[in-house]
């Protein structure tokens, strides 16, 4: 398939290749380009894409093309890990199904349940965490029977966060006839089993950029001793490249902690993590976004769904624990064909599980610099 190809090559209506262009997307990216057309053709899929690739569209712009205004209410449901990427996955959305004419609501915890409950009952899709859907429904708020599609976005993380159970008695509600759609940054071991059984003869697609790790995003290790990592943190964060700064963390109490000694350090921090409530999160994103606190010091769960521009420098304060947690991290900068940095900081207690890391991620040339020079 030609990567030239115009969203209206791929079978999109007019009214929402308008309402893309508006918001100045003219062509799709290559994860679009794969999955667009079989979504249409109501083909199952099956999608491992990394964070960054443009994963929300390839399966939003289809799904506001295949669901009708008359068709009765929710007919599509998005299942995502975090409040925060269900809130990403809605406003990537919302002016696409409106150019359809279709209503489209989120449901997550830490707001009130019964605006939830009567706006999601009259959308036509609907975008939800795994807890509060399985609360509304519970309440019978409204029913399930007339999903026609299912989408799973970031499937392997809810699996991590043990969603997996919720997420079965979820999709026991749905119709079997349904369209499935399962997105995750990694097809293999539980995850691979999961979309198996959810899915029927489904299309399989796999989109790994190739110049991500060279070109996209330039990878540094720090060697810095546990004591020494703040400083190291500050000399990082007041270099003249730097835009927007997120840094991980391991622990909720961890991201607090830091943010206090960053102030005191005169470094504008502002911390995310689950025990916030959902308006001091979105403040903390807000004043990251609009540079009034250009650090971010988030958990790896608090951090799913953020979608910044101008993320320059993502800094690994407490080392990622696999290789696929060091990718999701990182993929927060260089996104989109932009370029950005990630900053992993190495400890002697830390050595040995990151050339593991490095080697499965090629990077070990870069590790073995930091470490032996």
């Amino acid at each position: 398939m030609s990567p030239q190809q115009s969203f209206a090559d791929l079978g999109v209506s007019g009214s929402v290749v308008h309402a893309l262009a508006r918001r100045g997307i003219h062509a799709p990216f290559a994860i679009q380009n794969l999955v667009i057309e079989d979504v249409l053709d109501g083909t199952d899929v099956l999608a491992k894409s990394p964070t960054g690739s443009g994963k929300t569209l390839a399966f939003g712009v289809p799904l506001v093309e295949v669901i009708e205004p008359e068709d009765a209410a929710p007919a599509a449901l998005v299942l995502a890990p975090t409040r925060e990427l269900v809130r990403q996955i809605h406003d990537d959305l919302e002016t696409l199904a409106a150019a359809r004419g279709l209503r489209i609501a989120t449901v997550y915890g830490g707001v009130g349940l019964d605006k939830q409950a009567k706006l999601a009952a009259r959308a036509h899709i609907l975008v939800a965490t795994p807890g509060r859907l399985e609360d509304l429904l519970a309440r019978r708020a409204f029913s399930l029977s007339a999903v026609d599609v299912l989408v799973l976005d970031e499937a392997d993380r809810m699996l991590d966060m043990g969603f997996k159970p919720a997420v079965d008695r979820i999709v026991r509600q749905c119709p079997e006839n349904r369209q499935t759609l399962f997105f995750s940054a990694t097809l293999d071991g539980e995850a691979g089993k999961v979309a198996r059984a959810y899915t029927v003869d489904p299309v399989r697609h796999e989109h790994v950029p190739a110049k991500q790790r060279t070109s996209d995003i330039e990878h540094r290790f720090v060697a810095v001793e546990r004591d020494e990592r703040l400083d190291a943190l500050v000399d990082h964060l007041s270099t003249d490249d730097r835009d927007l700064a997120l840094v991980f963390v391991r622990t909720k109490r961890g991201a607090d902690r830091l943010v206090k000694r960053l102030g005191t350090q005169g470094v504008k921090a502002v911390a995310m993590h689950g025990d916030k409530t959902q308006g001091q999160r979105e403040r903390a994103l807000a004043n990251f976004t609009a540079g009034k606190a250009p650090t971010l010091v988030a958990t790896d769960v608090a951090a799913r769904g953020i979608d910044v521009d101008g993320i320059s420098h993502v800094i690994q304060f407490d080392p990622p624990v696999d290789s696929d947690t060091y990718t999701h991290r990182v993929g927060r900068t260089g996104r989109a064909g932009r370029t950005g940095i990630g900053v992993t900081f190495v400890g002697g207690e830390h050595r040995k599980d990151m050339v593991k890391i490095a080697e499965q991620l090629k990077l070990k040339r870069e590790l073995d610099g930091a470490l032996n020079g």
